[in-house]
């Protein structure tokens, strides 16, 4: 199975398009230029030098001794997307389909945003290309990563808060979805993570899939070999889906997605969709999700703002159905633990997102072999964070 493109929208039997009539229009469109633009050199090409002139690509694999000795665990090194300009991996993505509209001839962006990383990014993207942007955000979120709000404001964007059902990620999706659907004729919805329905999965993955062919270019020539396992936080799963990508292939390597544990196991209090393993449609695919048994989305609960989501990317669906990736969840008390573990040993700040990857290292370390190679996603930084933090 090919868990990066596509087969008739599926990636097995997760994905698909599961949109109301007055979206097809908009997806159809979509795909049409995205079908035309993947295939196109100079588009290629641009998407390339914005990487690397504006996004600052590529970025080190940095091995951290002191953190591995901490736990008793083998060589571990981060794949730095800290590092990046404006602090997540998510540029990757927002240059890719801001560019995509621009050569599509789209005059407006709007995206969502949980942690506001995604809408940073977006925000910046489009400055960098002289594109109109608006961010919808759960009113929530916004308070939460309030320092991130402020940025999207100085790159141009406007924020629209979103005080509807959670007033969180779930909820800033829909209004972004219904914006699109009455003015896609001139606006792109420029999507955060590897969800929601095709081509958009598709799309992330291949503008995120950049990381995983840098960490394993970089893994080869510090190591000598190819890493152990591959570890990488995962809310919607872009971060994670762009540096499995580069491993899916060699079954050797295990693939390890860290979901939000919450507080506890029960409803409401985690955004672990493999608690309860239950398949659903939710944002236009079919995927696994958090739902009661009626079929109602539960309310979700991480001290992650973007990993607070209750559904996972079908990409994901489809690697955990055929066990070629593994998920698991560590709580919230392990992540901050572990991002101050992290700071502490190497000097390094990272996102409460990544957090849950490091912890979830951290757990294991000492029960594995001390020649193993890991590399975790680093997939941001965590100065967003701090204030909440330090209301904890």
């Amino acid at each position: 199975m090919n868990f990066l493109t596509a087969k008739n929208h599926y990636y097995g039997k997760f994905g698909g398009i599961f949109a109301p009539e007055i979206l097809m229009p908009a997806l159809q469109q979509l795909i049409a230029n995205w079908k035309h633009y993947k295939k196109d050199p100079a588009f290629k090409a641009q998407f390339n030098e914005s990487l690397a002139q504006f996004a600052g690509r590529s970025t080190p694999l940095t091995e951290i001794p002191r953190f591995a000795k901490a736990v008793d665990g083998p060589r571990i090194f981060l794949k730095r997307e800290d590092l990046l300009h404006t602090g997540a991996h998510k540029i990757n993505n927002a240059l890719g389909q801001c560019l995509l509209a621009k050569l599509s001839g789209k005059t407006r962006i709007i995206a969502e945003t949980g942690a506001g990383q995604h809408g940073v990014a977006t925000a910046a993207a489009c400055a960098h290309f002289d594109l109109p942007c608006e961010v919808y955000m759960g009113a929530v979120d916004m308070q939460r990563q309030a320092l991130n709000v402020k940025r999207m404001e100085l790159f141009g964007a406007k924020v629209i808060p979103v005080t509807t059902g959670s007033q969180t990620l779930k909820d800033a999706v829909n209004e972004a979805l219904r914006d699109w659907s009455a003015s896609f004729e001139n606006t792109f919805y420029c999507l955060g993570s590897a969800l929601g329905p095709h081509p958009y999965p598709e799309m992330v993955a291949y503008f995120q899939s950049i990381i995983g062919t840098e960490a394993k270019r970089q893994c080869l020539k510090q190591t000598g070999q190819l890493p152990n396992q591959v570890i990488a936080c995962i809310g919607g799963g872009s971060n994670a889906i762009g540096i499995f990508s580069a491993f899916i292939d060699s079954p050797e390597v295990k693939l390890v997605g860290v979901e939000a544990g919450g507080k506890s196991n029960k409803p409401g209090e985690h955004a672990a969709r493999f608690f309860s393993e239950e398949p659903g449609v939710l944002h236009g695919c079919y995927t696994y999700l958090l739902q009661d048994k009626n079929g109602q989305i539960l309310p979700t609960h991480s001290i992650s703002a973007g990993l607070d989501y209750p559904a996972i990317g079908p990409q994901h669906a489809a690697l955990f159905a055929e066990k070629r990736a593994t998920y698991t969840a560590m709580n919230d008390d392990e992540a901050v633990a572990a991002l101050k573990l992290l700071a502490k040993t190497e000097g390094i700040l990272c996102a409460l997102e990544s957090a849950h990857a490091v912890a979830y290292i951290a757990k294991i370390a000492a029960s594995l072999d001390k020649k193993e190679i890991v590399i975790v996603n680093l997939s941001g930084r965590g100065d967003k964070d701090l204030e909440q933090l330090y209301q904890e």
